[in-house]
């Protein structure tokens, strides 16, 4: 996952496919897509997983909260709900959409579904998720990252410095909008990856195994200048030999927590990780607090873990992908 979640290495080659479908497909209005759309999208075989069917139950290692459940409401389906992202109020929750896991990326540009969906809090409950439609003409999004009314997000798109570049819009009278490439620096000269920003706008904290010398990704961070962003230096006391990314960091700028490809307790998959800051400013030992194919964690205000969970059959094939939530006590 250069810039986008698990099916990024996919989503890489596939953009040769890109832009030779941009330059054969007339551009189109953009349109509403609505939940009954992504709904119709998911074929008929899909099998749409449960706990009780799971052979890789996420399992949480810590006391401090609940044992995970699939969230509640109208998200998951039985296509793959992925790259979760709530706002700090818990008004706001989005994610990333794909009706079949084993589509390629070339395939996933046309079906008119894949990308970033949202749905908002609506009393007790959430509003039925819509997409996001950020491009007139074929593109794919992902990795989206929201700030106030700013959302950041990868895309695959022509004009792009590279693969896949980071991208901001704007909601405005109920529209994302305004849609800006984030410039040079990030997509260029730090390429960076999925990434958080924190609550008081000046440290962006990102993954990336592009920097520097070893082909592990590492979690980086970067101080805001004048001019942009500083030289990004890796997150000490943090960063293994093994893959770490995904970081997401709490608004009190006091947690970083990140995905790890590796399991310290011995558990299958990805893990999700805490550091918590010391009192001199930098980085506690990470512990491990979400094991079994969970990444991607991102929480709300009162601590609530919600992360995305992949279903693997006994040989190892991917089956389809949950949002996942750990409720604290």
């Amino acid at each position: 996952m250069a810039k986008l979640w698990k099916v990024a290495v996919a989503i890489a080659v596939a953009v040769v496919v890109l832009i030779a479908v941009i330059a054969i497909t007339q551009p189109k209005e953009k349109a509403a897509v609505t939940n009954e759309d992504r709904i119709a999208s998911i074929p008929a075989s899909a099998v749409k997983m449960t706990p009780a069917l799971d052979i890789h139950k996420p399992v949480v290692l810590s006391n401090l909260w609940e044992q995970p459940v699939p969230m509640s409401g109208p998200i998951n389906t039985a296509g793959a709900e992925d790259s979760p992202f709530i706002t700090a109020d818990g008004s706001w929750f989005f994610f990333f959409f794909t009706p079949n896991v084993s589509v390629p990326a070339d395939k996933q540009l046309l079906d008119g579904v894949t990308g970033i969906w949202w749905m908002q809090r609506n009393g007790t409950g959430w509003t039925a998720p819509v997409k996001i439609v950020l491009n007139d003409e074929v593109s794919l999004e992902g990795a989206e990252f929201v700030q106030g009314n700013t959302m950041w997000f990868a895309s695959v798109r022509t004009g792009n410095y590279g693969e896949i570049d980071i991208y901001t819009a704007t909601y405005e009278e109920e529209e994302w909008t305004n849609v800006t490439n984030a410039g040079e620096q990030l997509n260029v000269d730090y390429d960076i990856g999925e990434f958080h920003i924190t609550a008081d706008g000046q440290t962006l904290y990102f993954h990336s195994g592009v920097i520097g010398s070893g082909e592990s990704m590492d979690i980086w961070v970067s101080q805001k200048t004048e001019t942009g962003w500083g030289t990004p230096i890796r997150v000490p006391n943090v960063n293994t030999g093994v893959s770490d990314g995904w970081p997401y960091i709490t608004p009190d700028g006091n947690e970083l927590w990140f995905t790890r490809d590796v399991s310290a307790a011995g558990y299958a998959g990805v893990s999700i990780y805490r550091s918590v800051k010391l009192v001199n400013g930098s980085w506690g030992d990470p512990e491990e607090i979400v094991a079994n194919f969970a990444g991607e964690p991102t929480l709300d205000s009162a601590g609530n873990i919600y992360f995305v969970h992949h279903y693997f059959s006994a040989d190892d094939t991917m089956i389809e992908a949950d949002i996942y939530v750990a409720y604290k006590k």
